[in-house]
C-alpha cells in the first residue's frame, strides 16, 4: 500500500470533497481517499505506486488545483 498526500486549493464544502473523491476514485489501483475541504488535505491510498500526474489531473478535472505535499 502506498499513500500520497496533496494540498488542494479551492474546496469550500462537502460537495467540493465529493467532486474530488469521485474524480480521484476513477484512477486504477486507488483503494482509499480521504479529503477535507476544511484543511485542503487529500490523502490517496493505492495498492501500488500512485501516479501523481493522474491525481493532479483528476483534482483539476473536479475544478480545483493541488500540489503534492
Amino acid at each position: 500500500m502506498t499513500a500520497n498526500e496533496y494540498q488542494v486549493t479551492g474546496m469550500t464544502c462537502g460537495h467540493c470533497e465529493m467532486s474530488v473523491r469521485e474524480e480521484v476514485s476513477e484512477i486504477a489501483g486507488v483503494e482509499d481517499i480521504q479529503v477535507s475541504a476544511r484543511t485542503g488535505r487529500l490523502v490517496v491510498t493505492a495498492s501500488g505506486d500512485i501516479d501523481d500526474a493522474k491525481v493532479l489531473d483528476a483534482v483539476e478535472e473536479a475544478g480545483y488545483s493541488a500540489v503534492r505535499v
